[in-house]
């Protein structure tokens, strides 16, 4: 067998074709700031890291993001490199203290092109919060209308949600122009898909008429295994429209990058999960333009 076919030297090939196309490729910017939710009430289908990685990849072909934190575990604004002890003003301030999003957000420290609104431990307490408050669901809606009014560069809003769908997740879905969905590639990807589809549904008759599933982004797919690709499958299959081309694979330096403080994109940018993640964020620039014809 000849040393230059293997699996691995193909796969480097790969990578560098790749890295070559996204850096001649043109990112194109929405003619208005598109707002992102990133939601799946699943927890571990690669919410966060899809976040923070897609911000990455879309700053890096020079879009201006704006990250929105709403799970109070703080994750997104780990990967970002963006502190966030208790008390820091943060996207609880913004939804129930009634600050500006101008008040709290802080750039990221590695990549330029992305500024975060952070979360902290007190925006667990926000559910209980919420219960009494005046039109509670529009919270972070006037609060992201008011700051995109004022900082029009802004091209791409994206928001981590938290793994449920309550108070937080309405605030965020309420203010969002459309809902990307990380699928993970195992066993149980479409199970309370259904859920999660009708709450958005729901939420745009109601409370934010146009809001709609954009996109569904595999994660954590295995190629070597067939369970894999029949998840793959069957996604595409039920949803032709909404799936990503693109699919995340499982990597070690994928789940690494959070402990430095980093996306994967600038944890080793050469690693084929940041490739994947960088090719992906073309593809959602492609999609937002797509809708706005």
């Amino acid at each position: 067998m000849s040393t230059n076919n293997t699996p691995l030297s193909n796969q480097i090939e790969r990578n560098m074709r790749d890295l070559a196309m996204l850096e001649r490729a043109t990112f194109p910017r929405p003619e208005h700031t598109r707002i992102i939710a990133v939601a799946n009430q699943k927890g571990g289908v690669g919410k966060t890291t899809s976040a923070v990685n897609l911000a990455a990849g879309l700053a890096m072909g020079g879009l201006s993001v704006l990250v929105v934190d709403a799970d109070a575990q703080g994750n997104a604004s780990s990967a970002l490199g963006v502190p966030h002890p208790a008390g820091t003003p943060s996207t609880y301030d913004v939804i129930i203290g009634g600050a500006s999003v101008a008040d709290v957000v802080q750039p990221c420290p590695d990549i330029d092109g992305i500024v975060v609104c952070p979360a902290t431990i007190d925006l667990s307490g926000a559910e209980i919060e919420l219960v009494d408050v005046e039109r509670r669901e529009y919270r972070l809606r006037e609060a992201l209308r008011e700051y995109v009014s004022e900082h029009a560069d802004i091209d791409i809003v994206l928001i981590d949600c938290p793994p449920s769908l309550g108070l937080v997740t309405l605030n965020v879905m309420v203010a969002a122009d459309e809902v990307m969905i990380p699928i993970q590639a195992e066993y149980y990807a479409l199970e309370g898909l259904s859920q999660l589809w009708n709450t958005v549904e729901r939420i745009g008759v109601d409370l934010n008429p146009g809001l709609r599933v954009s996109g569904m982004l595999l994660t954590m797919a295995d190629k070597r295994t067939k369970l894999s690709e029949e998840v793959e499958s069957e996604v595409r299959s039920h949803f032709p429209d909404h799936t990503f081309e693109t699919v995340i694979p499982r990597s070690v330096r994928i789940s690494e990058a959070p402990s430095y403080g980093q996306t994967v994109v600038t944890y080793d940018p050469r690693n084929v999960g940041a490739i994947a993640y960088r090719k992906a964020a073309l593809e959602l620039c492609q999609r937002v333009a797509a809708f706005e014809e």
